[in-house]
């Protein structure tokens, strides 16, 4: 990287020659949105922040840049990242998405760099149309909220928040601003995602009262660890802690295992059950649960349960039925599997209905989907198409930044997801069954579970 400026602000930043970097297939988009409340006439351009240029950011803005393909143009003219190793590093996935990832402070050698995204969205305010972040859960929401904040558009990956409380401001500030909002969970824009929804909600299964949804990783349960490493050069320790509680550095929290640790993350009911509950929330299209209930292991302060059981209750939504919905992982499985002909997928939804029963796995791409008893649906006529394709989970968003076309995942819609399925966490971390008061965000039997609905950020990262 480029030598550090001092403002008169005390403030540093990281300057490159050339704000806009040029992008193979490039396209640009609009600075500002289109139709709608906020909304104001586009430009020929959209210039993008990366917040997140290392690991699973590398990956993102890939995804992003390869779904603009055939539009007008996009830039990236500013990326951030606490790491400056690894966003300089190239990787090579083996998974089916991308095979080479070259890390954002590498990928756009001309973009502005910065290791703080706040002097980021502070310096390059009038540079900027759309930040993406990519960054560990317990900085989504600073870095979202700042964005837009400014009036700029947000692509924020899964979950949408650290907290219940966090995620739900979020929503909040998105409406007020009139901006396009999308979170990051690609299987929502799947066609098999949206041939179950059609499915369910056409009475293929009969009506649904039972949802089963599980996944078999199992990490978790870590007590903290008792020395202190010293902080690599290349990593500002501070500023990855964020709006967290300050704790000494040490390789357990980064990279990658932040997700096992409460004050980063929320373990594997915040990480794939984002992707999986997606599901029965639109298919059934699930509201507010009434009450919440948790087991696992004894808790543990720090970290997050390796298995886990949530329950979640739902009324009925017109003439469709009240639900019960369970979530397990760990090795747990619904009992319903050793009774059936079922598959035990790794990562799977299972849908009971009261003519039949319908299970998607979601550990293959894209995901699959059968009908049971498999002898009663050999020749069943599926409905007609009503949902309509997909053009891109990214390009959604991308062409809302420019016509004002809601997004699928915006951001009401994905705080009430990210809201249902951290309230499994806050029911297992309180120890009791929760009677949830969406209206006034409180569980109204058990006011001790405020605590983990909501947290007090550290000094210079209040929302």
């Amino acid at each position: 990287m480029k030598n550090k400026t001092t403002r008169k602000s005390g403030l540093t930043r990281r300057e490159f020659a050339g704000a806009a970097a040029s992008v193979s297939a490039a396209m640009i988009v609009p600075r500002r949105l289109l139709g709608g409340v906020g909304f104001a006439a586009p430009s020929e351009t959209l210039n993008l922040a990366l917040v997140g240029a290392g690991g699973h950011g590398a990956f993102l803005i890939n995804e992003i840049l390869g779904q603009a393909r055939g539009m007008v143009g996009v830039n990236v003219v500013a990326v951030c990242d606490v790491d400056e190793k690894r966003a300089s590093e190239t990787t090579v996935r083996t998974d089916p998405f991308h095979a080479v990832n070259h890390a954002g402070f590498k990928r756009f050698p001309k973009a502005s760099q910065y290791q703080d995204f706040r002097k980021l969205l502070d310096r390059e305010e009038k540079n900027i149309d759309a930040v993406v972040v990519a960054t560990p859960d317990h900085v989504h929401i600073p870095a979202s909220v700042m964005a837009m904040k400014m009036g700029k558009h947000v692509y924020c990956e899964k979950p949408l928040g650290q907290n219940i409380h966090e995620v739900r401001m979020a929503a909040e500030v998105a409406r007020e601003h009139g901006v396009a909002t999308q979170m990051g969970i690609g299987n929502h824009s799947s066609q098999t995602f949206r041939r179950v929804v059609e499915l369910v909600q056409s009475g293929a299964i009969g009506e649904v009262r039972d949802v089963h949804v599980w996944c078999d990783q199992a990490w978790g349960n870590r007590d903290r660890p008792k020395n202190t490493p010293p902080v690599p050069k290349h990593l500002e320790w501070d500023l990855w802690l964020g709006p967290a509680p300050h704790r000494p550095y040490h390789p357990a929290y980064h990279p990658l295992a932040w997700r096992d640790w409460w004050d980063f993350g929320n373990g594997r009911l915040g990480d794939i059950g984002i992707h999986a509950i997606d599901l029965p929330v639109w298919a059934l299209d699930l509201k507010a649960p009434l009450t919440i209930k948790a087991e696992g292991p004894p808790v543990n302060p720090e970290s997050v349960p390796n298995w886990m059981i949530a329950r979640w209750t739902f009324a009925a939504r017109g003439d469709l039925p009240p639900v019960n919905m369970t979530w397990y992982h760990g090795g747990k499985r619904p009992p319903l599997l050793k009774e059936t002909n079922l598959p035990d997928w790794p990562i799977a939804v299972l849908f009971v209905g009261s003519e039949g029963m319908l299970i998607t796995e979601l550990e293959v791409v894209p995901p699959r989907f059968e009908l049971h008893p498999k002898g009663k649906y050999a020749d069943f006529k599926p409905p007609p198409q009503t949902i309509p394709k997909s053009i891109g989970h990214a390009r959604e968003w991308l062409e809302a930044c420019k016509t004002g076309r809601p997004t699928t995942c915006r951001f009401d819609y994905a705080a009430h997801l990210t809201e249902t399925v951290l309230l499994g966490n806050v029911a297992y971390r309180a120890g009791q069954k929760l009677q949830w008061d969406s209206d006034n965000l409180r569980a109204a039997n058990c006011p001790e579970a405020d605590r983990f609905i909501r947290r007090e950020s550290r000094k210079g990262w209040e929302l």
